[in-house]
């Protein structure tokens, strides 16, 4: 049973007979394993060649042996006409017609090369609906017609022909409140929230429609479902939640499934007193972390909550067991999540609760797929 074939069954009402094996965030994955993952320079991940793009891929798929993978949009072929990447004695540089910028090979763990961390002024924060319009740009609406005949769909097509029947395609996008962060940081989004949330609404509001034009390109590229990536909002009241961001996740996963795609709910943190939102959300699965940070995730309870509406997906421990323990440990668990996920009406995807870490080996994650495989 193909990969692809799995996904879809287990995020449908029957459930699958055969557990699909998934990671969550292959693009970090890739980013902190590139050497053992393919032969490739690194700059290939910045390359305008669509078959240089496809090579690094196809590396890492074929390396890692897991069920789905992402999707991804290029730029036009006009721009990619326009650019090329150069190797000088000082660097690798990226030249785009009279501009060019030289390219650092991304940290391990994603750290900032330069070790300087983002500020945000709390002295700045929004105080009225026009500076929160003008602080996020207006959305044109997707076209489809165009963004194909642009060529910016060429990578993800060369994709799917290659691995769209076998695997599962998917393509991400964030909540409208976790958007919030990139725009006022944690202390201020957290102010905000609790001080101005008439305008955490509205920024929000203008928020989702930057998510639902990501949808409608990925549905445009081909993919099959949608990971929803849901940060910080453990550290907001269950009724600032509610009010604020459970309308705005709600019309995305509703547009997700008009899109004819399937939507995947990742909530990061303590679902503890926001369970009854949560489930609401009517998404066609839900995972979560795995127990850690002073709180408990116990798989055996989100069964129990979700009772087979909807797929769960695995959390199974990334740092504690997939990097730090025995082969028989990683075994024991895996068997035990898939067993526990099978009582949700099958509708179970083996997956982990976070990143694969910088220190765990690729071929300790192939051996996590394959062992899905044998006992799923």
């Amino acid at each position: 049973m193909a990969g692809r074939k799995k996904i879809e069954a287990a995020l449908s009402p029957g459930g699958t007979s055969a557990v699909p094996a998934v990671i969550c965030y292959e693009d970090i994955y890739a980013r902190d394993h590139w050497d053992a993952l393919t032969a490739c320079p690194w700059w290939y991940r910045f390359s305008p060649d669509v078959a240089q793009q496809l090579t690094w891929r196809r590396d890492v798929i074929t390396r890692t042996r897991q069920d789905w993978f992402a999707l991804p949009a290029c730029p036009s072929r006009a721009e990619r006409a326009a650019t090329t990447i150069e190797q000088r004695a000082d660097g690798i540089y990226r030249v785009f017609k009279h501009r060019e910028e030289e390219l650092e090979r991304p940290m391990i763990g994603g750290w900032d090369p330069h070790g300087v961390s983002r500020q945000i002024s709390l002295d700045h924060l929004p105080q009225t609906v026009g500076q929160i319009e003008a602080s996020i740009p207006p959305v044109d609406p997707f076209d489809a017609e165009r963004f194909a005949s642009e060529g910016r769909a060429d990578l993800a097509a060369a994709m799917l022909e290659e691995f769209g029947r076998e695997l599962y395609p998917i393509a991400s996008v964030s909540s409208p409140l976790w958007g919030c962060y990139s725009l006022w940081g944690f202390e201020g989004m957290m102010l905000l929230v609790a001080d101005r949330p008439d305008l955490v609404r509205r920024a929000c509001e203008k928020l989702l429609d930057h998510a639902v034009r990501s949808v409608h390109q990925a549905a445009a590229l081909g993919a099959a479902g949608i990971w929803i990536e849901e940060c910080l909002t453990d550290m907001i009241s269950p009724a600032a939640f509610e009010t604020i961001n459970m309308p705005v996740v709600g019309r995305l996963i509703d547009e997700i499934r008009k899109c004819g795609m399937k939507s995947i709910y990742y909530y990061c943190g303590d679902p503890a007193g926001k369970w009854q939102s949560i489930l609401s959300l009517n998404a066609d699965a839900l995972s979560l972390e795995e127990s850690k940070k002073g709180f408990t995730i116990e798989l055996a309870d989100v069964v129990s909550r979700v009772a087979g509406r909807f797929a769960v997906l695995g959390n199974l421990d990334a740092v504690g067991v997939l990097q730090n323990g025995s082969d028989r440990q990683l075994r024991d668990e895996i068997e035990r999540q898939i067993r526990l996920g099978k009582s949700n009406g099958n509708r179970f995807i083996m997956s982990l609760g976070s990143p694969v870490t910088p220190s765990t080996p690729v071929e300790r994650v192939a051996r996590y797929c394959d062992l899905v495989r044998e006992l799923g």
